[in-house]
C-alpha cells in the first residue's frame, strides 16, 4: 500500500470516524511525523526487542542501580552487552558474576590454566604431572596447617597417580 501523500510504502495507517463516517489514511513514516505530528519510532531490530522483552520479565534485571564508579557500568548493562567495562567491575559485580562463571567453566571460578596433553619427556602425560604437583602442594598446606587426615588422603591420592 501506498502513501496518500507521497507515494512512498505506507507503514502507519489510521483509522478515524469523522462525522459518522470511517476515514482511512495511510501514510509512510516521514508523512505520519510531519503531516500529522505523529511521534513514528524507526524498526527496532528483533533481537533487541526479544532482548529487552526477556531482561524486563525474567527477573536478570538489577533491582538496585549499583553502577561503576569508574567506567559507570551498570548490571543491566552487562547482561545486555556480555562486556565489562573495566578491571574493578569484576569485584563490584563479584557476587553476581559468579554463578555465570560456575555455569561456563563447570563449576570453576578461577583460571587454572590449560596444560597440553603430549607427553613429557619422562614419558609421564603433562597434565597427569601437574595433577601431582597440584597434590603434592595441597598436601604441604595440609601438613603445615596440621590437618594430617587430609594430608593422608592427599599422600594415598598421589601414590594411587603415580602407580597409574
Amino acid at each position: 500500500m501506498k502513501c496518500d501523500n507521497c507515494n512512498k510504502p505506507a507503514t502507519v495507517h489510521l483509522t478515524e470516524i469523522k462525522h459518522g463516517k470511517k476515514v482511512e489514511r495511510h501514510l509512510c513514516e516521514q508523512c505520519a511525523n510531519t503531516s500529522e505530528g505523529l511521534p513514528v519510532q524507526g524498526h527496532t531490530p528483533i533481537n533487541e526487542l526479544l532482548t529487552n522483552f526477556v531482561m524486563a520479565h525474567s527477573g536478570l534485571q538489577k533491582e538496585t542501580g549499583t553502577s561503576c564508579e569508574q567506567c559507570g557500568i551498570t548490571w543491566a548493562e552487562f547482561r545486555q552487552n556480555g562486556l565489562l567495562g573495566c578491571e574493578n567491575d569484576y569485584q563490584l559485580f563479584e557476587k553476581d558474576l559468579t554463578p555465570l562463571l560456575q555455569r561456563a567453566h563447570e563449576g570453576g571460578t578461577h583460571h587454572l590454566g590449560k596444560v597440553p596433553a603430549r607427553r613429557g619427556s619422562s614419558g609421564v602425560p603433562l597434565r597427569k604431572r601437574a595433577d601431582v604437583n597440584k597434590l603434592r602442594k595441597e598436601l604441604a598446606r595440609a601438613v603445615e596447617a596440621e590437618d594430617y587426615e587430609r594430608a593422608a588422603k592427599l599422600r594415598d591420592q598421589i601414590r594411587q597417580a603415580e602407580e597409574s
